[in-house]
């Protein structure tokens, strides 16, 4: 039932997160391989490793993942 009290959700839903990772898949997959190169280059500039490597660190210490997956995803990634 509708409750006009209640307090507004947040202005981003998981759903809109999921929308947009599917849109940045589809563009990334209609790039050129040049281009995506160039992405991925860009990716993993060291200050950006450097970033990805701690929010993975989060991830793990939080439980989102696994220490099996941290090894994976930094196999994955050449770290």
């Amino acid at each position: 039932m509708w409750n006009p009290f209640q307090k507004a959700k947040s202005k981003i839903s998981s759903t809109a997160v999921n929308m947009m990772q599917k849109v940045a898949m589809k563009k990334l997959q209609n790039m050129s391989p040049q281009e995506q190169q160039k992405l991925m280059q860009e990716a993993f500039k060291p200050e950006n490793r450097d970033k990805l490597l701690s929010a993975m660190e989060q991830m793990k210490k939080s439980g989102q993942i696994t220490e099996e997956q941290y090894r994976m995803a930094k196999q994955k990634m050449g770290f």
